[in-house]
């Protein structure tokens, strides 16, 4: 409430335990309590964090919903609350590796806008993450040069005025 902390990170939201959990059984069922204490505590918490102007990232993970034949298969932990109290949602997905040679040094990664009270939603962005760096600069200049047809792409091979860079963007980067 002093208004000193300007972002809380939760990671994850499937590793809170409620409390009755830890407490009881192994195989004690409780269905429903986590997405009851989540919707609990984000009814108390949003008035707080909106008054403190603080960021709030939960990170959350997919799980599949068994014998879904038609629609998403996919859900989130911690029930619906969070779906409805976030202002904005991102699916984020390893959509490939990154070589050089045979070792692996990043991955390419795809961000989906899934829900954004505060701009427009359902954009998209495709980017490569390299481990120790972050995001590779070099390949956004080449996916940017691509798009304003300054880079040209012919196959895999990437040319700037003519001359090849690279076959393939990590060659080319």
């Amino acid at each position: 409430r002093s208004g000193s902390i300007d972002m809380i990170v939760i990671d994850s939201v499937a590793a809170l335990v409620p409390k009755a959990e830890i407490e009881g059984e192994m195989g004690d069922s409780l269905p429903g309590l986590q997405a009851r204490l989540m919707s609990q505590a984000l009814r108390k918490l949003t008035g707080t964090i909106k008054r403190t102007n603080c960021l709030v990232i939960f990170i959350n993970q997919i799980r599949m919903k068994i014998g879904v034949m038609f629609g998403n298969p996919e859900t989130t932990t911690g029930g619906n609350a969070l779906k409805f109290y976030a202002s904005v949602r991102l699916d984020i997905r390893r959509i490939g590796s990154i070589k050089k040679n045979d070792e692996v040094i990043g991955n390419e990664t795809r961000v989906k806008v899934v829900k954004n009270k505060v701009s427009p939603p359902f954009r998209e962005a495709i980017f490569d993450i390299l481990y120790g760096e972050g995001i590779s600069r070099q390949g956004e200049i080449i996916d940017l040069g691509v798009q304003a047809k300054i880079v040209d792409k012919a196959g895999a091979w990437y040319s700037y005025n003519g001359e090849r860079i690279g076959q393939g963007k990590d060659n080319a980067r």
